[in-house]
């Protein structure tokens, strides 16, 4: 018995029978239809009949001066177009993503990136990607990395190195830190401040998770500075921070590129630079290093260096994706 239900059950339709049905429900006359697709009268005739055939039902009644749907045709000739119409949806899509610069782009930032170089990001993309889909998610770097890894962000800007393998990076620039303080300290208005002067200096730091704490940490401990000087920690965000320095609360470092929106227009605060070597980060692009769209996001690095010339940066001329490869 299972045979021959077997048997008895509607082959699949092609793609081509349907579209030969859906031209004759669309315009009820098999030489019109066959002009409308660019099918031979027979072929259409040949394809409907199949379908019929392959759905065990009969579509269309003919006549010998017109053609008319039944009842079922009505009803298949719906689901006909329906099929039709995904399909090509989904060819539009696989178009759209062979194509580059085109679709969604979910790009994840850390929060000591996003206010200063988003604006420089966002110009571009709309200047030269306009058909780019750009999604942005501000988050802590354990949390972009979480989220590139399993596939809900496409590519992340943040600081690096981050060593983590099966992540690639494109860096795009170096920038030096800036001490930030009040307007009288004696720091003030310097171009030459060893960095030995972090030793003992009161240092205002962002909480646990900002990956900007650890640099500044980093640096501090390059400086000679002991586990026993003084580290308040009572910052969530960078205006925080700065508002606290403004108080008479301590000092902070600042990225050279936030400078001017969170102290330049405070007059409470003083910026001092450091002497050569300055204390610096680097800033990068990172992705899955077996990414289907690396082409792609590698033109977007080179891009961005060419638009982040503007900035108080130093570009990584020439650079490529360095950074484990896990493969």
């Amino acid at each position: 018995m299972s045979q021959g239900n077997q048997g008895n059950r509607p082959r699949q339709p092609s793609l081509s029978q349907l579209r030969a049905f859906a031209a004759v429900a669309e315009q009820l006359h098999f030489r019109d239809a066959a002009a409308a697709i660019g099918m031979s009268q027979p072929a259409l005739s040949g394809a409907v009949s199949a379908l019929e055939e392959a759905l065990g039902v009969q579509l269309i009644e003919r006549t010998t001066r017109k053609v008319l749907l039944s009842a079922a045709g009505e009803r298949l000739a719906v689901r006909a177009r329906a099929v039709l119409a995904a399909v090509g949806a989904l060819m539009e899509e696989a178009e759209a993503v062979r194509a580059p610069f085109t679709g969604v782009l979910r790009l994840g930032v850390i929060p000591t990136v996003a206010p200063y170089l988003l604006p420089t990001v966002l110009r571009l993309v709309h200047r030269r990607y306009p058909e780019l889909d750009l999604q942005v998610h501000e988050e802590q770097t354990s949390s972009l990395l979480e989220g590139l890894a399993a596939g809900r962000l496409d590519l992340l800007l943040l600081a690096v190195p981050l060593g983590v393998p099966g992540v690639s990076e494109l860096p795009l620039f170096d920038e030096d830190f800036v001490l930030v303080m009040e307007r009288d300290h004696r720091l003030g208005g310097r171009v030459d401040i060893p960095r030995e002067a972090l030793r003992e200096l009161p240092l205002l730091l962002l909480d646990e998770g900002h990956c900007l704490r650890d640099q500044a940490l980093d640096i501090c401990r390059e400086a000679g500075r002991t586990q026993g000087a003084p580290v308040t920690t009572t910052a969530a965000g960078l205006s925080t921070l700065v508002q606290l320095v403004a108080g008479g609360l301590g000092v902070t470092l600042l990225p050279r590129t936030a400078v001017t929106v969170e102290a330049g227009r405070d007059d409470a605060l003083a910026t001092g630079y450091f002497a050569d070597p300055a204390p610096s980060r680097r800033v990068a692009l990172a992705m899955r290093s077996g990414a289907a769209r690396r082409e792609e996001f590698e033109e977007f690095a080179a891009a961005l260096r060419e638009a982040m010339e503007a900035l108080p940066v130093r570009v990584t001329r020439g650079a490529r994706s360095s950074g484990p490869s896990g493969e």
